[in-house]
């Protein structure tokens, strides 16, 4: 379960800078906008993990 998290959690933050550097090359909003949605979800998906990482240790 770890290392899948770390995978992907790596993918989307690699992918949020691919984004912004996109954004600050082309000088397009999209790219802005794009890399912003796959910055929520990726803290989303952290926030996530390190809830179940908690919840794990107060019920076992």
């Amino acid at each position: 379960m770890m290392v899948g998290f770390r995978i992907v959690f790596g993918l989307l933050l690699l992918a949020c800078l691919v984004c912004f550097a996109l954004g600050l090359i082309h000088r397009q909003p999209r790219w802005h906008r794009l890399g912003v949605a796959l910055l929520k979800w990726t803290l989303i998906a952290a926030f996530g993990f390190f809830a179940v990482l908690i919840a794990e240790r107060l019920l076992g």
